[in-house]
């Protein structure tokens, strides 16, 4: 599929995995730096993976970030144990968990092979437990939080993994996937959530591509990398690096001191959902300050 990436692009998001804790945080920043003036939903490009997905979705199709100040009655999103490049899931199953991060966790596994097999454990777990309930539960769950029935007209791509043969794939508005399913596909991490079924194949977790998928944005001018999770997988900066080739200017946001205090050490806890939002809220204004002379205006540095 010939796919539209950032190539030309003005202003970028890429919106990473984070779980419950991770998507309520997100969500809190991106409302509190819209208060402060830098609407992060005015991105020419939007790029989400697992929880990413999510958010990216709701900002993407014009919503108000807000509304998920609350989790409420809503079903909530995937969360992992931390992992290599983890998406997550609520509900999970730990022995699963365990084989499927033993299998990220191989050292010299080639990436193909490693998710070749985590596909197998997500499709066994399938096949023997979660039945179509569970997919219907995931999707109503993500429909819920999405607030969206069809994809913006604003450029958004959502990653996720063919269980099957492990192969990434990248949907926009234009591959024929509806948009819950493919939010609830790139949120669907192994041994935690059904794959979902989309014309015949099961996709899993997009972050079992490439963590952040930031790659998709290379070539945009300016470049935002939210990481819910940096503080568990440090990693270099962006700029040099061949997941921000031709970008002008790149920033990467992810939760500071007090909103890793707010995250608590599991992920999963949907009662950290508001006090990781207001963390995020929280940190906006900071964050304000090193966005708002590149995003309103596209260029400069940070």
């Amino acid at each position: 599929m010939d796919l539209d990436t950032g190539a030309g692009v003005e202003r970028a998001l890429v919106l990473g995995p984070g779980g419950p804790v991770g998507t309520a945080w997100m969500a809190g920043l991106a409302d509190g730096l819209r208060r402060a003036g830098v609407d992060l939903g005015g991105a020419d490009l939007v790029v989400g993976t697992s929880a990413g997905a999510i958010v990216g979705a709701l900002l993407a199709t014009g919503q108000d970030p807000g509304r998920l100040a609350s989790l409420g009655t809503r079903t909530g999103p995937p969360a992992p144990a931390p992992a290599p490049a983890p998406g997550g899931g609520g509900g999970s199953d730990a022995a699963r968990l365990g084989a499927v991060f033993a299998v990220l966790g191989e050292a010299g596994l080639e990436p193909g092979e490693a998710r070749r097999r985590v596909g197998r454990i997500a499709l066994e777990h399938a096949d023997s437990a979660s039945g179509p309930d569970a997919e219907r539960t995931l999707l109503a769950g993500r429909a819920a939080l999405i607030g969206a029935g069809g994809w913006p007209e604003r450029r958004l791509l959502i990653t996720a993994v063919e269980a099957a043969t492990g192969e990434p794939v990248v949907w926009d508005r234009t591959s024929g996937v509806p948009l819950v399913r493919a939010v609830a596909a790139s949120s669907a991490f192994p041994g935690a959530e059904p794959p979902v079924a989309i014309a015949g194949r099961r996709y899993m977790d997009g972050a079992l591509r490439a963590g952040t998928n930031a790659d998709l944005a290379a070539g945009a001018r300016t470049l935002v990398v939210v990481e819910p999770m940096a503080h568990l997988f440090p990693r270099e900066p962006l700029d040099g690096q061949p997941a921000s080739a031709g970008v002008r200017t790149a920033v990467t946001l992810g939760p500071d001191p007090d909103a890793v205090r707010a995250f608590g050490p599991d992920l999963q806890d949907l009662m950290r959902w508001e006090p990781a939002y207001r963390a995020g809220l929280a940190q906006a204004g900071a964050a304000a300050e090193r966005l708002r002379p590149v995003w309103n205006t596209g260029s400069g540095t940070a």
